[in-house]
């Protein structure tokens, strides 16, 4: 709970929320656009910045505020993040793409958990955070999987850098590889809605090809977002489930924790898919919700200590470029038959 009378508690804010407004407004200069550098990637590195420099001297007078941000107003903007799609947009792609989002959401995470644990020998939490971030939305799914998977700011740190990193490089990929895809303008945006990491890496890639690309790109891509809530649900009920099988007092019932901001989150989408509120009043709560993800990323970067990433060692990278791998190549030949089989049906 927030302490009001405490300074550390409104300084640690003032800092995380300075440095995810630089953050933001770093994403209007053009070389960020160009490289479609996101307002949360930004945040975090400026945040390791202050974090790995001046911070440990001020620690004691701003650490309550800068927790208090990773934690609480995250879930705050994943709560908001919700006005950003609607159900609508389920019928706008139909079958076909809801089809391609659920199987590449299901198999690129059962993938990371599998590899990484398996293969790679990485703890789980490290494979579920990549797992996250590599098949829904990139840094933004790996900070909403944090509160559950109970993984340290360093590991989220780790998996967010992954995951930007082989976003930012499909980002330049795909539309190297659109020519020697045989795919037309709408099953490209199918494509690299359904697999690029990141929205803001989504829409360069497609834009790219044209704009209907982009288009379809984008709705695709939303509707993939909007499988986090469920994702999440579905997710602490399984780890609940686990750790209660792993209970030596077996008279003891395991108790399962709901992540409420996730269905808040299909609240908040439910409620923009009815048009309750005017189009100036989402734009307010989505640069509301911008703010509140970019401050609560600038914390976690705060909170992330480089000596701690260098130890976590290659293996993350290595995982997140096999899924990367996966995301290319068995996510075009998912969307490929995919589409035959609807088309022939």
């Amino acid at each position: 709970m927030p302490c009001w009378n405490d300074s550390a508690w409104w300084l640690g804010i003032l800092l995380a929320g300075s440095i995810g407004a630089v953050g933001m407004l770093a994403t209007v200069l053009p070389w960020t656009q160009r490289l479609g550098l996101s307002a949360l990637t930004a945040s975090i590195i400026l945040g390791m910045v202050a974090g790995n420099t001046f911070f440990p001297s001020i620690a004691a007078h701003a650490a309550s505020g800068v927790d208090f941000s990773r934690n609480q107003l995250l879930r705050a903007g994943i709560i908001l993040y919700g006005f950003r799609i609607s159900f609508q947009q389920i019928t706008d792609i139909g079958w076909a793409g809801l089809t391609i989002d659920l199987l590449i959401v299901s198999m690129t995470f059962w993938l990371a958990v599998q590899l990484g644990t398996r293969v790679f020998k990485i703890d789980r939490q490290m494979a579920m955070l990549i797992g996250a971030g590599a098949s829904i939305c990139g840094a933004a799914a790996v900070m909403a999987a944090e509160p559950i998977v109970k993984g340290s700011a360093n590991k989220v740190s780790v998996a967010v850098a992954s995951v930007v990193l082989f976003g930012t490089l499909g980002m330049f990929a795909y539309p190297l590889l659109y020519p020697y895809l045989g795919l037309s303008e709408h099953a490209f945006g199918v494509y690299a809605g359904s697999t690029i990491h990141e929205v803001a890496q989504v829409v360069v890639a497609a834009k790219s090809i044209s704009e209907d690309a982009a288009a379809t790109a984008v709705i695709v891509k939303m509707l993939r977002v909007m499988m986090l809530a469920p994702f999440l649900i579905v997710l602490s009920l399984l780890l609940s489930n686990s750790i209660g099988h792993e209970v030596n007092d077996r008279s003891r019932k395991p108790s399962i924790t709901i992540p409420w901001f996730a269905v808040l989150f299909i609240v908040a989408s439910a409620v923009n898919s009815l048009h309750v509120f005017s189009p100036p009043v989402i734009d307010a709560l989505i640069f509301i919700d911008n703010g509140l993800l970019a401050t609560a990323m600038a914390a976690l970067g705060i909170r992330t200590h480089t000596g701690a990433i260098r130890q976590a060692g290659s293996k993350p990278l290595l995982l997140a470029a096999t899924l990367f791998a996966f995301l290319v190549i068995g996510g075009y030949m998912l969307n490929r038959l995919v589409m035959y089989f609807l088309a022939s049906a």
